[in-house]
């Protein structure tokens, strides 16, 4: 296969030959009108789920992944991370069993997000209160074990005493901690990256209304240097000057942009479900807990926040791609991804138009294999 187009992380306009990896990458001349980018395919660290399905459910069926998926490869998606919640243990147990049945080279692994987290309201978020409970080292073997081995990131909040034995082992199995959902203190927050954490979960949000001046641990993580962070760029998740000033405080190069779609993204108004959770996606396309006013994940999606994060903070298309694949890649050791359009790399490809500050995606490549085409 070959494919050219301009990479938005050089400027330049390439040629790519590939298979289910790239085999070269020449330089060509532009052609003139020709406004079509290639870039890496994005990766999600962040998806809860998408076109009507609910990665929360045991009950999910393999043609309901499959769908999901083909709505999540025609916003440029190529790999992500499908996100199981807090939620009773067998309930969680039984969601990752059922993800685990899904072979597809777009799932990268799974992203467990409580119920390690603060119970405190705010910070806990959506989550459902009667199932926060303190980091144990025998439940993440249970999640590893229901898992076949595919858990790659866990987020949780360094607020418990476990917390940092936790940390440390997960850590040594290759896993990535994450830090949200929490109301730590400095010291905590300090312990919990010495014991392995190296991100923020969606950093800004799962957070009091009101917090101190200083100290406080939206402004401890922006200042930790070992501490990469994600960010949902939906417009309604952070005002556009937290945006502006976290990505100053990180910059580029330590900066994700995460979707937390949930299972109402890319669809119509009206009530679904996140595991437990009733949840609605109301017609201004916020997502909320059903009769409230508290959100509950996003209906983003990717191409979207690219769009979306150019116009807010003001950054390049070649900055904006690399927060939605090379940083992800790297945070989440991503095998083949890292370094973008690169001969030996994995064929996750996306060809979009920028139109209007928006992207256009036209076409969609996994490991090689055309899962997208407008037209």
């Amino acid at each position: 296969m070959k494919c050219k187009g301009r990479d938005p992380l050089t400027g330049k306009t390439i040629e790519l030959e590939f298979g289910e990896a790239i085999s070269s990458v020449a330089v060509v001349p532009a052609d003139a009108g020709n406004n079509t980018y290639i870039a890496p395919g994005f990766i999600d660290l962040q998806v809860n789920g998408f076109a009507g399905t609910d990665y929360n459910s045991a009950t999910t069926t393999q043609e309901e992944m499959a769908e999901s998926m083909r709505a999540l490869h025609s916003t440029g998606v190529t790999q992500f991370l499908p996100t199981v919640i807090t939620g009773a243990p067998e309930a969680m147990i039984g969601a990752l069993r059922n993800l685990s049945t899904v072979r597809d080279p777009s799932i990268a692994g799974f992203h467990v997000e409580g119920p390690h987290i603060s119970p405190e309201d705010g910070p806990r978020g959506a989550h459902p209160a009667q199932w926060v409970r303190p980091p144990d080292v025998d439940e993440f073997r249970h999640w590893q074990e229901a898992a076949n081995g595919c858990v790659r990131l866990v987020t949780l909040s360094p607020e418990w005493p476990e917390a940092t034995r936790y940390i440390e082992s997960i850590t040594k199995d290759g896993v990535i901690a994450s830090i949200g959902h929490t109301k730590a203190d400095a010291r905590q927050i300090q312990d919990a990256v010495c014991a392995g954490a190296t991100l923020s979960t969606h950093l800004g949000n799962g957070a009091h209304a009101s917090l101190p001046r200083y100290p406080n641990y939206i402004w401890e993580q922006l200042a930790e240097d070992r501490l990469a962070a994600s960010f949902i760029v939906d417009g309604m998740h952070l005002p556009d000057s937290f945006l502006r000033v976290a990505l100053r405080a990180k910059g580029i190069a330590r900066s994700i942009l995460v979707t937390d779609a949930v299972a109402p993204a890319m669809c119509k108004p009206g009530t679904y479900r996140l595991g437990d959770v009733e949840i609605e996606l109301r017609t201004d396309g916020r997502v909320t807990m059903r009769g409230g006013e508290r959100l509950a994940g996003s209906s983003l999606r990717m191409d979207h926040a690219i769009g979306n994060l150019m116009r807010i903070a003001d950054v390049s298309l070649g900055e904006a791609v690399e927060m939605a694949t090379r940083n992800p890649a790297r945070a989440a050791r991503i095998e083949g991804r890292a370094r973008g359009l690169e001969t030996g790399d994995r064929a996750d490809l996306v060809r979009f138009v920028v139109e209007d500050g928006r992207l256009r995606v036209l076409e969609t490549f996994v490991s090689g294999r055309r899962v997208y085409g407008a037209g």
